[in-house]
């Protein structure tokens, strides 16, 4: 306990700063003509990777095993939980923890991906079966310090200067939900910067201070973005919906 404890005041005190810095089985792609005509099972498999029709990109993994949906795309590490919402013709969207639709799945099922650059959405095929989704181990407090030192640093470089992260009271069995968290809240910093006014609205923060308590909020006051992390999450999902998603860390951060 101790070791964790004192991971959490090194970060405090700036460690961060100094800081800058699965194979999968093809399964070949899903055809919807296959699935009508039964050359096929009649669904994909609730693992599996998908790319976008048109230019491949970006390509995302699809976890559909429960009565949510997790998706992580390729380039990033952020896990997203969507949830599902009945929509004409009897398909589903499935949106994100601010109520912006992600993806469509039709009956027949084609799905539809929905991001900031394709707005209007771009239809996605399977290409192969995945690994499962899972939180990268944190196996001890040398290990934290230096996951929570690597955000910090990828939040800072996206600004040019200093943003401490600062974790209260990690323990071992919260060290993955917060190390998590901190990842995600360094992708929002990231995009933001790239924003035309994006370092501008971020001149207003100073410090990332991510905390344990009994419900996922994020809030921005005086400089300090406060994130607090649901830690008593003993499943991947109960993880993923215990801390605000980088989209709604943005809008925060916008405010």
């Amino acid at each position: 306990m101790r070791g964790w404890k004192t991971a959490s005041l090194a970060l405090a005190g700036g460690v961060a700063a100094g800081l800058i810095a699965g194979q999968t089985a093809h399964a070949g792609p899903f055809n919807l003509g296959d699935e009508l005509f039964g050359h096929k099972p009649a669904k994909p498999p609730p693992l599996a990777l998908y790319r976008d029709n048109a230019d491949g990109d970006p390509a995302f993994i699809l976890d559909r095993s429960s009565s949510v949906v997790l998706l992580r795309f390729q380039d990033s590490p952020e896990i997203w939980l969507l949830t599902p919402h009945p929509a004409p013709r009897g398909d589903i969207i499935y949106k994100n923890d601010v109520g912006e639709a992600m993806l469509r799945a039709t009956r027949l099922g084609g799905l539809t991906l929905f991001t900031s650059d394709r707005p209007d959405g771009m239809p996605a095929a399977m290409i192969s079966d995945a690994p499962p989704l899972r939180l990268p181990p944190v196996p001890n407090a040398s290990v934290f310090l230096f996951r929570m030192a690597q955000a910090s640093a990828h939040a800072s470089h996206a600004v040019q200067r200093l943003i401490l992260f600062e974790a209260r009271d990690p323990t071992p069995e919260s060290a993955p939900l917060i190390a998590d968290a901190a990842n995600v809240t360094a992708e929002a910093v990231v995009v933001m910067a790239k924003r035309a006014d994006g370092k501008r609205i971020l001149l207003r923060l100073a410090k990332v201070i991510l905390t344990p308590g009994r419900r996922a909020s994020v809030a921005l006051a005086n400089g300090v973005l406060e994130i607090v992390v649901v830690d008593k999450a003993n499943t991947l999902i109960a993880a993923i919906a215990g801390r605000p998603s980088s989209r709604k860390i943005e809008l925060a951060l916008a405010q």
